[in-house]
């Protein structure tokens, strides 16, 4: 079986300050990080590698050069191989440019180590947080998709998701191949241990760009095949303004509550 897990290198969101002046992101010096979903979709991948040992594992990341460290740490935990798309034509893709790459250099990819039955991806990456992109590639690819996977598991020809909905949890069957997009499980993922760590170092990342894959369309990719446009980006103004709302009955003080909050503009 042929598991292909997508990974994005993330800046560690705890570490991130908005520069006040040019309202960008601070990168210098923030530490970079495996994005947490896309860990437990590989946690996931692994252990349905413990219930079939013949399953391989193959992670793909896009990015600049240092996303190799990203890669390397998944190989130290549960992957076999892994692929690194990277390119100035690839520069500043959106979600829908970056998933148009990603199926594009995944169909690539298949005619070297074979069809995936299964491609997992975290719901979403925390320095976005758009969601977008798994199912953009399950779109492009013309692939069955489940979103918002608890639990995945296989059984014959069908991927059997446990997935997370507003009232709980819906079990879902899906035959094969499929995309399926990865929440916080109940389990946590594994960690590498220091022998894994040592053979992920000597492990090899190939690196794919644009002239590795047939037929792709430039004009889709980078900047100009990104419709999306960030207009602003800014930081909440702190206000420690408080009011207390207590008018004696609820049905008073709810009132007073929406009035507040119309005058407040925030209604």
């Amino acid at each position: 079986m042929n598991i292909l897990v997508c990974v994005k290198q993330v800046p560690d969101t705890t570490e991130i300050k908005i520069d006040p002046v040019t309202n960008t992101l601070i990168r210098n010096g923030v530490p970079s990080i495996v994005n947490p979903f896309d860990g437990y979709a590989l946690e996931a991948a692994a252990r349905i590698k413990d219930k079939h040992p013949d399953t391989r594992i193959i992670v793909l990341s896009m990015g600049p050069e240092q996303a190799k460290n990203a890669l390397k740490e998944c190989l130290g935990i549960a992957a076999d191989k892994a692929y690194l798309i990277s390119g100035r034509a690839f520069g500043g893709s959106d979600t829908l440019a970056t998933s148009y790459i990603l199926a594009s250099a995944i169909q690539s990819i298949e005619e070297k180590e074979g069809k995936f039955d299964l491609i997992l991806a975290g719901k979403q990456a925390i320095d976005g947080d758009t969601g977008q992109v798994g199912p953009e590639i399950a779109a492009h690819m013309g692939l069955a998709q489940v979103t918002y996977a608890a639990e995945v598991s296989v059984e014959g020809d069908d991927i059997i998701v446990k997935r997370e909905s507003d009232k709980g949890y819906d079990m879902i069957s899906v035959q094969k191949p499929a995309i399926v997009t990865v929440v916080k499980t109940e389990f946590e993922p594994r960690y590498p241990t220091i022998k894994s760590k040592m053979a992920a170092r000597k492990k090899e990342i190939t690196v794919i760009t644009s002239e590795d894959i047939p037929n792709i369309d430039l004009t889709r990719c980078g900047l100009k095949g990104s419709p999306t446009k960030v207009r602003k980006t800014f930081t909440p103004v702190k206000n420690k303004n408080c009011v207390m709302v207590n008018e004696g009955e609820v049905e008073v003080s709810a009132v007073k509550l929406v009035d507040l909050l119309v005058d407040a503009k925030v209604l």
